[in-house]
């Protein structure tokens, strides 16, 4: 599609429309006094770039794993059994 140019101010009242009509494939040119100063164009992004990966349990999003070896000495020990009341980290010795 053709390109159009528009002034600052044009650009800042009629942003919205602008962008629907950049993220149609027209190529928006944003001047200042005449002179232009940007373009505003679509963006192609993938759907995989979009989706965050999860993280692996107890690391931030940096990467650091922040969980001491002792984190769940304070919590219950019920909430380590399943549905059926099976133990899934803690033995009967251990209750």
């Amino acid at each position: 599609m053709a390109s159009t140019q528009v002034n600052l101010y044009q650009a800042k009242t009629q942003l919205s429309s602008l962008v629907e009509r950049a993220s149609k494939g027209e190529e928006i040119i944003i001047a200042k006094a005449g002179k232009p100063m940007a373009i505003l164009s679509a963006v192609h992004i993938e759907e995989a770039v979009l989706e965050p990966k999860p993280l692996p349990f107890g690391q931030n999003l940096l990467g650091i794993t922040f969980l001491s070896d002792d984190w769940e000495e304070d919590l219950p020990k019920s909430l380590f059994e399943d549905a059926d009341g099976d133990k899934l980290l803690f033995s009967e010795t251990t209750r």
